[in-house]
């Protein structure tokens, strides 16, 4: 992904945050790769357009995997940054994920609980039925929106934010999201990413104290394509 494209991506932009529509395969932070995060990308995207001098401070609130794609937000400030990150840790935000999975559920719209547990060395998020030691609950909300070529398109609301929940709560029902190896798909998509998108983020502006809805749109290409 080139710096000039970044413009494109930008979904919603103000004095306090910054949102961006990631691709799949695009990390949010560094990491070990050394391979270029969003946030530096969103930090030379404000330095070049309000040709700001020195370091600019661009706060990372929250993450998709690497091969998921959607809204991210960022905070410009430190009092935005603190402020959103209070949001999402009381569960302060409205999440909802479009995925394609291949397994038509057994029902058309429900609520997954289950207690999940992540395996650090494998980097591997297992889920329990019943509640278990060193797990933790995790809750979401899901409903059939279309069907496609033999493929179905869910739409999801994440009650708690725990790592990889959507996917291993949908492969534990065994609808495992396309292209996702990791969780039991058979097969890798062509270009690595899991059909997976942050499709809204909405909460109250941490400073402006008014509703915010950002959308993001899926990618245009690859499965996505079938329910555009």
């Amino acid at each position: 992904m080139i710096q000039q494209s970044i413009a494109s991506l930008i979904l919603y932009e103000d004095n306090h945050l910054l949102a961006i529509n990631k691709p799949a395969g695009v990390l949010v932070q560094g990491d070990e790769t050394g391979d270029v995060p969003l946030v530096d990308l969103g930090k030379n995207y404000i330095k070049k357009k309000y040709n700001k001098p020195g370091e600019v401070f661009l706060g990372v609130v929250h993450r998709l995997d690497r091969p998921v794609s959607g809204v991210v937000i960022f905070a410009r400030t430190s009092k935005a940054l603190e402020r959103m990150n209070a949001l999402f840790r009381h569960r302060e935000t409205k999440k909802t994920y479009w995925a394609i999975v291949k397994q038509k559920p057994k029902k058309e719209a429900d609520t997954l609980i289950h207690w999940i547990a992540k395996n650090e060395t494998t980097n591997k998020v297992y889920a329990f039925d019943r509640e278990t030691k060193e797990a933790q609950r995790a809750e979401l909300t899901y409903q059939l929106l279309q069907e496609r070529d033999g493929l179905f398109l869910l739409e999801v609301y994440p009650l708690t934010g725990r790592p990889h929940q959507i996917r291993v709560q949908l492969a534990s029902i065994g609808c495992p999201i396309v292209g996702d190896l990791k969780y039991g798909y058979s097969q890798p998509n062509a270009d690595k990413s899991i059909c997976l998108h942050a499709r809204w983020l909405e909460f109250v502006h941490p400073v402006k104290k008014e509703k915010i809805s950002i959308a993001a749109n899926v990618p245009d290409d690859g499965y996505w394509k079938l329910f555009s």
